[in-house]
């Protein structure tokens, strides 16, 4: 028989007499006594953590809750979502550890490499940032962007790119580009004339329209998409201050008052409606104050660029506001003498307009070009494709869309203007990201007829007439009747 081991064993005492330790465990070998505390201060962190999440999750609304709740799904779904749809990659090249850890003669097993998310929920949905791997990017993930939609249970997933190796995806759940916002004038110039707040976009983030140092925006879209109230919606935010004039013909209406521009007419130095005559007659005056202000741009300014001092009363910012600029560009076709006077007026419009587009951002003259379809019939191609920016509002087919934005939106149909077709969508438009491949859309705010008629009654008297500016004397202003008034002291 064995004989059970004592808890008790002898130890050799310094002197070599022996003595007994009753009831007394030994510490562990290797056993660290700092492993107690690591563990307690773990313990407090996860605490904290936890703590912290609670917090935000009761302080959070209704929506932000349910989108956190949406966050949390995603995360414990992805990677047997992501194997599903095949957004993994199978890695047969083994690593340094597996190449040191196999045994001799085995190959180690291909590892199925998941891209890595991280969620961020806010109240219209989730934002989720992938860290792209091995044949896993952009188009892979937009080619299964209606998957990941109903998987995630939302309206809709947008697949952007986001910083090198990364894209962010939205998964929208309850969508902000169907909440109309309103904008009321403040009646206080801007402080910065070289961005236009235009609006926010499917993050609730507000975008903003470069008008500074540009001569040229084309804006697209059906009728009653938004085109036109996004122009006043720019006159009722610039109207206020005295370093901006406007100029403005709009192609569907012959006298201001029948139009959309009925409202602002106090404050627009110039309107011309679907007279060719008229129009090519204002385009002529236009080019010549390009013209003049070109030659006397260095010898006023001090510099050949204006925007290196920006607008001022005594040189101000022009917008030239074309609406329905396919009136005045038509292509007319026949012999008979009244057709070739009116085909040769829109070859002249076109030739006048392109010089203000090609030469007019060094000296202030910023225009802009309203049509339905943005094809070259409607707006030539000479002027169009020299604009700096382009928006478009909702189109019905991909003719137009890719006339307005140009081919790339082919690449990212998520963000089409033929998604716009939905009634929901009036107001939204998209552009092309500044100094990113990729495109936004845009919820432009709407100003009423009220409160714009009443910025503009209220500016009136800023009204100049932009081309005898240059030739007035300093000291002297010029309102809309062109008669000089002393400025007060």
């Amino acid at each position: 028989m064995i004989p059970l081991l004592s808890l008790a064993s002898p130890s050799p005492s310094a002197s070599g007499t022996g003595s007994t330790v009753v009831g007394h465990s030994m510490p562990l070998p290797g056993a660290a006594p700092w492993l107690p505390l690591v563990a307690l201060g773990l313990g407090l962190v996860l605490l904290v953590w936890f703590g912290f999440k609670a917090v935000r999750y009761l302080r959070a609304d209704t929506e932000t809750r349910a989108s956190i709740r949406q966050a949390a799904r995603i995360r414990r779904t992805w990677p047997r979502l992501a194997r599903n749809l095949g957004l993994t990659t199978t890695d047969h090249v083994p690593t340094l550890v597996q190449q040191l850890t196999s045994k001799d003669g085995n190959t180690p097993s291909p590892r199925i490499l998941t891209p890595k998310i991280h969620t961020q929920a806010d109240r219209f949905g989730v934002k989720v940032q992938l860290a792209t791997v091995a044949k896993v990017g952009l188009v892979e993930v937009q080619r299964h962007a209606e998957h990941l939609a109903d998987a995630w249970r939302c309206t809709r997933v947008s697949v952007d790119l986001g910083k090198p190796g990364q894209l962010t995806l939205r998964a929208v759940r309850n969508e902000p580009l169907h909440v109309v916002r309103r904008y009321t004038p403040t009646g206080l110039p801007p402080r910065d004339l070289t961005r236009w707040g235009l609006g926010v976009d499917e993050y609730a983030r507000d975008v903003t329209l470069r008008t500074g140092n540009i001569s040229g925006i084309t804006v697209a879209g059906v009728p009653g998409s938004g085109k036109t109230s996004m122009q006043n919606c720019l006159i009722a935010r610039l109207a206020p201050s005295d370093a901006v004039q406007f100029v403005v013909l709009d192609g569907k209406v012959s006298r201001a008052e029948e139009g959309d521009y009925a409202d602002v007419i106090d404050r627009i130095s110039h309107f011309v409606g679907d007279d060719l005559e008229a129009a090519h007659e204002l385009f002529e005056r236009l080019v010549r104050l390009r013209s003049d202000r070109s030659s006397a741009v260095r010898p006023t300014l001090g510099s050949t660029n204006m925007w290196d001092k920006g607008p001022t009363r005594a040189w101000p910012l022009v917008v030239v506001i074309i609406d329905e600029a396919h009136t005045y560009f038509r292509d007319y076709k026949g012999s008979d003498p009244k057709t070739k006077r009116l085909a040769a007026l829109t070859a002249e419009n076109a030739r006048l307009v392109e010089d203000l587009v090609k030469k007019g951002r060094n000296v202030g003259i910023l225009t802009i070009l309203a049509t339905q379809k943005a094809t070259g019939d409607a707006i030539p191609t000479f002027i169009r494709d020299v604009c700096a920016v382009s928006l478009s509002f909702a189109q019905k087919t991909t003719e137009a869309a890719v006339a307005a934005l140009g081919e790339e939106i082919r690449n990212w149909p998520d963000h089409s203007p033929l998604q716009l077709q939905d009634a929901r969508y009036v107001g939204v438009a998209v552009m092309a990201r500044e100094g990113h491949k990729g495109f936004l859309r845009v919820r432009l705010p709407y100003v009423t007829a009220a409160d714009l008629a009443h910025v503009a009654q209220a500016s009136t008297h800023l009204t100049a007439d932009p081309f005898t500016l240059l030739a007035t004397p300093p000291g002297l202003r010029l309102t809309k009747d062109d008669t000089p008034h002393a400025d007060a002291a």
